[in-house]
């Protein structure tokens, strides 16, 4: 060991000088160890261990010291086998090894010039010469292209070239391989040879404070001067290696058998109880009394160790030491070899510099593996001191908590720097003052610490721990100071740190850390700008620099409110404070951010160190805290978090009310705070926050844009829907005049008439009258026939003429093809093959071949066959071609849900689109640092003459609706799902912020809310900005680039985040609907009724006032709840909560502040969705609805001068569709223009505007501000009485005064409800929709709650079920109510809805939210006496509901639609509506009531029966055109057959349907018999012997003791008996043995025989001298437990014997009854032992067990016994007694074996009572006649059913909805009898339903 420690010294010491001895190292070890073979093995010789202790005069234990002793045979190999392995070992070093070894160690060897590095051999083709693998590459492009190559070209090459291919492409991947290897070897060396000697550093000041002594405090303090000296590191290392191998030599020299603890050890004796403050059981655990003291101990080495183990971690140290010398020759070598220099700047990656560090995402991560901690070292130390205090927790850390305040109130970088020196001197200082207090004193001296001298100092073991004291009773817990050492070794690398980056290589490598961050005016900003998003890089830079402030203040949220403390609140305030003006902090500059966020900091430091210093009453006072001053502990939630002090567990059962907050302590979350807070203050600190901070400013001037964009696009959407219903109702009214023009012909021609002068013009309508006008109906002599059931009947050939010219009118559809779906593409490879569908798709990728049809569809059966004939022959081909269909598949399934999520934010992308150009040009001139003109965006778009340009407008006109931004812009059906925009949720109202304004352009507006852009373009929607787009940005035409190359997952999430993004209001109203619903108490209920009363009713979108009000409103309910936490508050103690435990009306429960785990966590969720709908208010522009103020002012001027301008009348050429406000200037959309009327009074808003605010006002805001002023006029008239009056008359105008200011607070209260209900009443834009369908859906999904959950609504009621409740003819209360209620509210929903009141809505809506919740919610928790969180079917009624008001508040907000066309399932023609239409055809009278309800609040002319007609004719029609759409969608080639798949899929059900319907009863009951069937034993056997007619003889019941089960055994023991009976074996194998039971019959009878004299004498005589028979009788009784199955409860049955005049038995009996005889009377063949019992009520015995029947029963005696009781003759009590005849045990026992059928469970019972027939008449048949109603008479429906195209049939009756709707009556009888006749005429039918060319 010697020589190892040698040799390992030399080569870490001096590396030369060990090259140079290695060799005669080499030479020495192995004479060394020849030495010690022979002297081990000439020791074992008989005599030489006396030769050796007379030659050296050692004892034996000493000589065995030195390694000689004598071994057995065995142990002798084992000792001599490792030297002599070792020996060989060496000299083959020497001998072969040696020299090369030499060589690859010789630092100063050199390359020799021509030397290369080998490479990898590329076989080269035998022509070309080039590579294979590059020719193969090469081709591999060409074979792609052609695609259609077949196999036998490739198998014309040969074999040998296919392998070398092969052989060329592994040597490829190899190289690859090898390469990759070489680079992790150079990159894990050079991280090796930069923080080896922190490893090394680290693991020996580890095993220093494992082993605390004093040779290892040596070690401590060499490294902790090492760390921060950095010159010093050498010297440490090498000193360290002598060190350790000292240590290793005495640790190892001390294990000696010669050295004798005992003989120098103290014993120190125990100090008297007075003398000392240690308890009795503490005085024996003491290091100094608890045995003797070795001194040796105290300097680091012991006895009594394994060697190896005991040397092992020192051991360690040294081969650290070691392999840190190799690490730096290694590295040296390698750059001497290679002719390399060090990386500057300490890199590890090359090219992981700061000019590279915005260039990807992978250069990012080489400049932080290079830079880390140069950028983040100082965060790191703050963090490592935090820890430090937060692991310890005692005296001592309160010192690192003064440097750290110290440290971090320097703020600047320089001040830091300056004092770091000082700090790291302390550490090390610290450091070695903190181990020499856990060495301590040598305990050899028997000298105790002072603080244990004496029971009068106040100190116990917990106080001396918490100051971290010496103490032989409890040291001090030296493993802790790994903290502190990390700390030093943190802080001495950021010394470092502020060393290097003064110089400029550092500067240059890794950049600059300063302070300064403010450019100069005009200086732009030197990174660039990410905010767009060009590359993944930047989107992680979004998501730091953006979006980690919103992060931390959850984290700082999270951080209180998990803690119930005064700490806890601090943190809860500030974060709600930089909640509420974050967003405005963030657009501050530099320093004014850093203030704030610096006394954050500051307060999270103050707070940990508080903590720490509490902690003494935590942890050593805990008890007497406890006990006398509970408040202090829940106040500031005291908890000892350390281990060693005591258990908080066991201290939890002491009291109930004082509990300690184990889960809410610590300084965790506090040390997570800090850690995200030093983050964010680096995000500030950071030049690329100036980019967020410019889109911020930016940002806050748009904060309206997003309102004008969204306004202007639904008053286009308006006026396209406008246009549509005109354009269909002047159709259809030309289309009937041209009818009846022609009908009119048609008459007189018929008439005879001759004079055509009087018939009117084929374009005009006959008599006086406008053509489609509503003439009254009443008969004129014009019109004879003018009657309703003539016009109903006078359908004719005539009104189908008209229609090909309709169809020439209309426009031709869109024929533009969609992309394949994925269930299109899946059912084409069903139909063709996997192969066919991946060669089109190869096909459509490449554009090589032409798609459509002709040819190409006609080839693909035959290529299909062709690929199943090649699919045969190959199955990997065909494995590998489904794979690859599955993969194609699988990306056409999210290529689909990615658009279907894009389609709900088209609207919202445009206007994103619009925001973000022109947010783009505000940042540049903000980063400019120029003030921001109005002009600024002109140069964005064209101007408006441009646009105005005929060839312009056109090729506008033709965009705008191929656009993919114009979904509030696109026509009828479409435009009203995409005007419930993603933001708004389809709020369509007035213009009240688009106001055209005049600016002039060098207008500024730096220092602005809002930047209001001028002219035209607030009139123009966002797709119209996006056509009218001239300058093109390439940094945000390269993020759409980067958008479009995203993998198909990424695009997936980023739809499905704009689609959440775009609903964020209604993620918001979910979550407090959520909250509301778990916490359930009056402090929620306040946001749910305004969301359903204001915010989803606001017109046009909740204003900004709602979502503050929300905001403020959950920030103050948590404070609050926070504040009610504290446990000092009486209603917290631990007995009122028991006693209140589940009790809804305990007070604080209601008011939402009972004390509970997680009360906060719903609230956590609220304000983030709040916040985060707030932030997309902001990037929307629409979080302010108002104009800028500063606009305004500087507006007025030029509104006077534009006033009259304004107010002209629009012409004709002005665009309908838009609306041009100023200050109130409203125009409603509808029908023709405005009254003259209306213009007065505009023209009187627009004077009364110019000198009030410039918001749109209505006419009930116009009055109210008359009132106003005159109030004011009334006012200053009182006032001027006031001042002439006389002062007795003060007093009674104080009184008015006081009288007129409550009524001025009831007008403010009541003018704003005022406003509102008028603006949802009488909105002048609103975009009608149709939502009923949804709202009817909500409502039958809580009917259904209702029903299959009442038993949640009532009291008692949980404890049955409502199918129990009617069987019994009753119906509980509970039920009724909710059940009427719900069904009231549905039909008068329906009637609503058909009549379109609004106001009728409204009302029912305030009424019902209201009732609801305070039923739900009040009177709900005390009928059920549960609580509302805990009833889980009223939630979900509840969750339903609030749907259902959700949607109810849309229909109110958007109106009523004007047409209500058909049903609503009716829209679209999918398979989802077909089913969905169906099932609501198949619910029982509910198409019926509501088509009676339709009829009667619908006006119409038809009756009830003709609407019934009409509907049905068009639910037919529904149902084709869903049959013809499919067959379109999903087309199957011509001329294939089916495949068999489909045939035996969908056929073989059927066969097996049937089959099993036809079979069923018969399977049903054998397995109801069988396999389900439920073992019912009988429950009681009574026997009864009875002997003519009186009174029974023998009376005797089995209960459930008596009878015994069968065990396996008796079974086997049975068959066994009858195993040569077949039949008997067939009825026994129909049992098992739980079927099988033995009743045990007591012989004796149960009750005595009570027989009157009469009758016995009788008797007597009918014995003794009866000539006819006597009939015995026994009567056997079953009874059964209906409860497990069956439907018989008993079951009997008897057994008879006649007794013939002077038989034996008869004379026997009678002897009984006279008393002469008490001997027993044989009954032969009486008892039988087999009994079957069946399901039914007969019991007979089994005759397979008893062939003979009445012969193989058993016989019987029968004896009369009796006792007396008393004297006389009635001193005598009688009963009979059965016994078994031959029997030779227990004969007073009658075995009656019983085999019990199985039953039918109770589940089956219903039908298991029908019996086979009963099942084959009732079910069988009436399925059989369902099915053939299938499959019979389909020819009789053919002419309706087959139609090839519906569309005329269904424009139809669409065109009668619509007329009905625009009370067109006369035209609706004439539609329907048009439709009638069509129906009558299968000619016109066949001519109607013709596929259109």
């Amino acid at each position: 060991m010697f020589l190892f420690l040698l040799c390992l010294t030399l080569f870490q010491v001096y590396y030369s000088l060990w090259r140079k001895l290695l060799q005669l190292f080499w030479w020495l070890v192995v004479a060394y160890t020849m030495l010690v073979l022979v002297a081990v093995y000439t020791f074992q010789f008989q005599d030489f261990p006396a030769y050796w202790r007379n030659l050296t005069g050692l004892t034996d234990e000493q000589l065995g010291d030195l390694g000689l002793e004598q071994f057995s045979v065995s142990e002798l190999f084992s000792s001599i086998l490792i030297p002599g392995f070792f020996l060989l070992a060496c000299i083959l070093q020497l001998h072969y090894f040696h020299r090369p070894f030499m060589r690859l160690t010789d630092l100063e060897r050199r390359p020799l010039p021509g030397a290369r590095a080998p490479h990898w051999a590329r076989r080269q083709d035998a022509v070309s010469g080039t590579p294979l693998l590059q020719q193969e590459e090469e081709e591999a492009p060409r074979d792609e292209g052609l695609g259609t190559a077949g196999p036998s070209q490739a198998s014309q090459a040969p074999e040998a070239s296919k392998w070398g291919l092969v052989a060329e492409r592994l040597l490829d991947l190899a190289a690859g391989f090898s390469d990759v290897l070489a680079r992790v070897q150079m990159f894990t060396q050079r991280l090796l040879e930069l923080h080896v000697v922190k490893l090394v550093a680290l693991y020996a000041v580890w095993v220093a404070l494992k082993e605390v002594s004093v040779m290892n405090f040596l070690l401590v303090a060499l490294w902790a001067f090492a760390l921060p000296y950095p010159r010093f590191r050498p010297t440490a290392s090498c000193l360290s290696t002598v060190w350790t191998c000292v240590i290793i030599v005495c640790k190892m020299l001390y294990q000696l058998k010669v050295v004798n603890p005992h003989e120098y050890s103290s014993n120190c004796t125990e100090p008297f109880p007075n003398s000392t403050n240690l308890q009795k059981t503490e005085v024996h655990d003491s290091l100094l009394y608890r045995g003797p003291i070795d001194p040796a101990n105290w300097f680091g080495v012991r006895k009594g160790f394994p060697n190896l183990g005991y040397i092992q971690n020192h051991l360690q140290i040294l081969l650290l030491l070691v392999f840190e010398a190799m690490v730096y020759r290694r590295q040296e070598h390698h750059r001497r070899w290679h002719q390399l220099g060090p990386l500057p700047a300490q890199a590890v990656c090359a090219d992981g510099t700061r000019q590279q560090l915005d260039r990807d995402l992978p250069s990012c991560l080489k400049y932080f593996v290079n830079f880390f901690f140069y950028k983040f070292g100082l965060e790191i130390c703050f963090l490592m001191a935090v820890t430090v205090i937060g692991q310890r927790m005692n005296f001592m850390v309160i010192l690192h908590g003064c440097w750290l305040v110290a440290i971090l109130t320097r703020r600047r970088r320089v001040a830091i720097a300056r004092l770091w020196p000082n700090y790291c001197l302390f550490l090390a200082l610290f450091l070695l003052y903190q181990y020499l207090l856990c060495l301590g004193v040598p305990p050899a001296l028997c000298i105790d610490y002072p603080w244990r001298w004496s029971r009068a100092v106040p100190m116990n073991s917990a106080l001396i721990q918490w100051l971290y004291l010496p103490d032989f009773f409890r040291a001090p817990n030296s493993t802790n100071l790994i903290s502190d050492f990390l700390l030093l070794l943190c802080a001495s690398q950021q010394w470092q740190v502020f060393l290097a980056e003064r110089t400029e290589e550092w500067q240059h490598m890794a950049g600059i850390n300063t302070d300064h961050l403010e450019p100069l005016r005009g200086e732009p900003n030197p990174v660039p700008n990410f905010i767009h998003c060009r590359s993944y890089l930047d989107m992680l830079k979004v998501a730091v620099f953006r979006y980690l402030f919103w992060l931390v203040l959850v984290v700082v949220f999270v951080t209180g409110a998990t803690r119930i403390s005064v700490f806890g609140l601090g943190y809860l305030l500030a974060c709600f404070y930089l909640l509420l003006f974050g967003t405005s902090l963030l657009q501050k500059d530099t320093h004014s951010r850093l203030v704030l966020w610096d006394c954050l900091i500051l307060y999270n430091v103050t707070v940990i160190i508080s903590k720490n210093m509490l902690s003494l009453l935590s942890c050593v006072f805990v008890e007497q805290m406890q006990s006398s001053f509970c408040w202090v502990i829940q106040l500031f939630s005291l908890v000892c978090t350390v281990k060693g002090y005591h258990d908080p567990k066991e201290m939890l059962g002491r009291d109930q009310d004082c509990l300690l907050p184990v889960e809410e302590a610590g300084v965790l979350w506090d040390s997570i705070c800090f850690l995200f807070l030093l983050l964010q203050r680096r995000v500030f600190l950071s030049r690329y926050f100036l980019h967020v901070r410019a889109e911020l400013q930016a940002t806050a001037l748009q904060a309206s844009r997003g309102f004008a964009l969204y306004n202007a696009a639904n008053l286009k959407t308006i006026e396209l829907h406008r246009r549509a219903e005109e354009k269909s109702l002047a159709q259809l009214k030309r289309q009937m005049e041209r009818i009846r023009a022609k009908q009119e012909k048609h008459r007189q021609g018929r008439a005879g008439r001759s004079r055509l002068q009087d018939s009117p013009g084929p374009g005009q309508e006959p008599g006086p009258g406008s053509p489609g006008g509503s003439s009254p109906p009443q008969r004129q002599w014009w019109r004879p026939w003018l009657d309703h059931a003539t016009v109903i009947h006078s359908g004719d050939y005539f009104l189908f003429e008209s229609d090909s010219e309709e169809e020439e009118e209309a426009q031709p559809e869109d024929l533009r093809s969609s992309e394949q779906s994925a269930f299109q593409m899946a059912y084409q490879a069903w139909v063709t093959s996997a192969q066919t569908v991946l060669r089109q798709q190869r096909q459509e990728q490449t554009r090589q071949l032409p798609t459509g049809g002709g040819p190409g569809q006609e080839a693909a059966p035959a290529e299909g066959l062709q690929d199943q004939m090649a699919g045969r022959r190959h199955v990997v081909q065909r494995v590998l071609s489904a794979v690859q269909f599955l993969w194609v598949l699988g990306q056409a399934l999210v290529d689909g849900l990615t658009r279907w999520l894009l389609t709900f934010t088209r609207h919202h992308s445009a206007i994103s689109d619009v925001l973000r150009a022109e947010r783009y040009l505000l940042t540049q001139e903000l980063l400019r640092g120029g003030e921001v003109r109005r002009d600024v965006l002109d140069q964005l778009y064209i101007s408006e003459v441009e646009a105005t340009l005929p060839g312009h407008l056109e090729a506008r006109d033709a965009l705008s609706t191929a656009s993919s931004g114009l979904g509030a812009e696109e026509p009828l059906s479409s435009a009203t799902e995409d005007t419930s925009s993603p933001q708004s949720t389809g709020y369509h109202t007035r213009s009240s912020g688009s106001e055209d304004t005049v600016v002039e352009p060098g207008t500024s507006l730096l220092g602005s809310r809002e930047l209001a852009t001028g002219g035209r373009a607030q009139t123009r929607t966002a797709s119209e900005l996006l056509l009218a787009r001239r300058l093109h940005v390439p940094e945000l035409e390269a993020a759409e680039q980067f958008a479009a190359r995203q993998g198909r997952a990424l695009r997936l999430l980023r739809a499905g985040y704009q689609c959440l993004a775009a609903h964020s209001e209604l993620l918001c109203y979910f979550v407090i609907v959520l909250n509301h619903m778990v916490t359930a108490s009056a402090a929620s209920l306040v946001l749910p009724v305004l969301v359903f009363l204001w915010a989803m009713l606001s017109i046009p979108r909740p204003s900004k006032r709602f979502w503050m009000t929300a905001i403020v409103f959950t920030e103050v309910t948590v404070v609050t709840k926070y504040l009610f936490q504290f446990g000092f508050f009486p209603w917290n103690s631990h007995a009122v909560l028991q006693r209140h435990e589940n009790k809804p009306y305990f007070p604080p429960r209601i008011l939402g502040l009972e004390k509970r785990d997680g009360y906060v966590r719903g609230d956590l969720a609220q304000l983030m969705a709040l916040f985060f709908h707030r932030s997309q208010l902001l990037c929307y522009g629409l979080w302010d609805h108002e104009d800028d103020p500063l606009s305004k002012e500087h507006d007025r001027g030029s509104r006077k001068k534009g006033a009259e301008e304004e107010l002209a009348p629009l012409g004709p050429q002005e665009e309908p569709g838009v609306a041009r406000t100023e200050g109130d200037i409203q125009l409603e959309v509808r029908d023709g223009p405005p009254e003259p009327q209306d213009k007065r009074r505009i023209s009187l808003r627009f004077r009364r505007s110019r000198r009030e605010s410039t918001e749109p006002r209505g006419q009930a805001a116009v009055d109210a501000e008359d009132q106003e002023e005159d109030e004011a006029e009334a006012a200053a008239a009182s006032r001027r009485r006031k001042q002439r009056s006389r002062p007795r008359e003060r007093v009674r105008e104080a009184g008015a005064q006081l009288r007129s200011c409550c009524l001025s607070l009831a007008q403010g209260v009541y003018r704003p409800l005022r406003r509102f209900f008028q603006d949802i009443l009488h909105t002048k834009y609103r975009a009608a929709t149709d939502v009923y369908a949804l709202m009817f859906l909500a409502d039958v999904v809580d009917f259904i709650i209702i029903i299959f959950g009442f038993w949640a609504f009532g009291k008692h009621s949980a404890a049955t079920d409502i199918t129990s409740s009617l069987s019994d003819d009753q119906v509980p209360e509970a039920f009724l109510v909710m059940l009427l209620v719900q069904f009231s509210t549905m039909v008068i929903d329906r009637a609503l809805y058909l009549r379109k009141t609004v106001l009728g809505k409204l009302a029912f809506q305030v009424v019902l939210v209201l009732a609801i919740h305070v039923w739900m919610f009040f009177v709900l928790p005390a009928v059920t006496e549960r609580m509302f969180n805990q009833n889980a079917v009223a939630q979900l009624w509840y969750f339903v509901k609030c749907v259902y008001f959700a949607l109810s508040a849309y229909q109110i907000r958007c109106g009523y639609p004007t047409r209500i066309l058909g049903n609503f399932l009716t829209k679209k023609y999918n398979h989802l509506n077909l089913f969905l239409f169906q099932g609501f055809r198949l619910v029982p009278f509910l198409v019926e009531l509501r088509a009676v309800m339709d009829w009667v609040w619908t006006d119409t002319t038809l009756s009830l029966s003709s609407w019934m007609c009409v509907e049905d004719i068009y639910a037919n029609i529904f149902i084709i055109k869903c049959s013809r759409e499919t067959e379109k969608r999903y087309p199957q080639p011509k001329g294939q057959k089916k495949k068999k798949v489909v045939k035996y899929g969908m056929g073989g059900l059927i066969i097996l349907f049937l089959v099993a319907i036809i079979w069923f009863p018969l399977l049903f009951m054998s397995l109801v018999r069988s396999v389900v069937g439920v073992v019912n034993q009988p429950i009681d056997v009574t026997v009864t012997l009875k002997l003519g007619g009186y009174e029974p003889l023998f009376t005797m019941s089995a209960q459930q003791p008596s009878i015994v089960p069968f065990t396996a055994q008796a079974y086997e023991e049975l068959s066994r008996q009858f195993d040569r009976d077949p039949l008997a074996m067939q009825f026994i194998s129909q049992y098992s043995p739980e079927d099988i039971v033995t009743a045990h019959i007591e012989g004796s009878s149960g009750a005595l025989w009570r027989i009157s004299p009469p009758s016995r004498a009788q008797m007597k005589r009918e014995l003794h001298n009866g000539t006819a028979d006597i009939t015995l009788r026994l009567t056997w009784n079953f009874q059964r437990d209906l409860a497990k199955g069956g439907t018989v409860e008993y079951t009997n049955e008897k057994h008879t014997l006649d007794l013939a005049p002077n038989s034996t038995a008869r004379r026997q009996l009678a002897s009984l009854l006279e008393g002469t005889s008490d001997h027993s009377v044989v009954i032969p063949h009486l008892f039988p032992k087999y009994i079957r019992a069946p399901n039914g009520p007969e019991a007979n015995p089994v005759k397979q067990l008893q062939p003979k029947e009445e012969a193989d029963y058993l016989s019987v005696r029968v004896q009369l016994r009796r006792e007396r009781v008393g004297s006389g003759a009635a001193g005598f009590l009688e009963w009979w007694v059965i016994e078994l005849q031959d029997c030779r045990a227990r004969c007073n026992l009658l075995p009656m074996v019983i085999f019990s059928d199985k039953v039918s469970p109770p589940s089956l019972g219903f039908l298991a009572g029908y019996g086979i027939m009963g099942l084959y008449v009732s079910i069988v048949l009436v399925i059989g006649k369902f099915v053939r109603g299938f499959f019979s008479e389909i020819s009789h429906s053919i002419m309706f059913e087959e139609l090839p195209c519906v569309d005329r049939i269904l424009k139809l009756c669409q065109d009668i909805f619509l007329v009905r709707e625009t009370q067109e009556l006369e035209l609706e009888e004439e539609l329907y009898a048009k439709l009638i006749f069509l129906y009558r005429s299968p000619e016109t039918m066949i001519k109607w339903t013709r596929e259109k060319e």
